[in-house]
């Protein structure tokens, strides 16, 4: 008896288990952090505060950071695994969305180990009895930003990783160069504005959840109009 899960197509099978797996906790512990536990510290006294920052926080960023790894890992295997695979499907349809939500997912990946993670560090050693962060307010305010710019790609990222299978999209492949730049240089400016502003304009869409969902749909509706526009 041959076992289904024992050969290259199982394989890709369960690593995109895995990566789905990985994938939930991931974005369900960021949309905990910004649409639950944001909002509960906001109404707090510092003792509640200090606690969940000494006690709560390690575990779920444990969640959070871990789950963000298994997800960038196993996604770019999957990506090469069926590059490999099925000749022509990096400029197939599915393979161009797959492509762009991993480019989104990869940023996302950078700003957890690289941006909140660090900053998240010092907050919570300072509140198990460590030093006290330098700067406190500006450390948390640029993990902050960096936790919203995540949840903000959180959204059109699904919306291709759905739409990757379930969405008849045909695209030109003479035109996916245009489309990765145009999708890299909306990124880089996400990102700029994640680790570079501080208030005004750029950031006020994106401080209140409401905020942050509306624009998150937004930015979606745009890649979307300019997938069929490009492509």
């Amino acid at each position: 008896m041959e076992w289904a899960l024992f050969s290259l197509a199982g394989l890709l099978f369960a690593l995109r288990w895995l990566h789905v797996l990985a994938g939930v906790a991931w974005i369900g512990m960021l949309w905990f952090f910004n649409f639950a536990q944001g909002p509960f510290m906001n109404e707090v006294d510092a003792p509640v505060k200090s606690a969940v920052n000494a006690k709560l926080a390690p575990r779920t960023l444990w969640y959070f950071r871990w789950g963000a790894m298994i997800t960038f890992l196993t996604g770019w295997i999957l990506v090469t695994g069926f590059a490999h695979t099925y000749p022509g499907y990096l400029t197939s349809g599915r393979g161009v969305i797959i492509l762009t939500g991993a480019l989104m997912g990869t940023l996302m990946w950078f700003n957890v180990w690289f941006v909140i993670w660090p900053r998240q560090k010092l907050i919570i050693a300072a509140a198990q009895g460590g030093p006290a962060v330098e700067n406190a307010p500006a450390v948390a305010r640029r993990a902050f930003l960096a936790s919203r710019t995540n949840t903000l790609l959180s959204i059109p990222l699904l919306f291709m990783m759905t739409g990757a299978v379930h969405l008849p999209l045909v695209v030109e492949p003479s035109a996916i160069g245009v489309w990765l730049a145009i999708v890299v240089a909306v990124l880089a400016l996400l990102e700029v504005n994640a680790l570079k502003a501080t208030n005004g304009p750029t950031t006020k869409p994106i401080e209140k959840v409401k905020g942050v969902i509306h624009m998150g749909v937004l930015l979606t509706v745009v890649f979307y109009v300019l997938l069929e526009v490009v492509l």
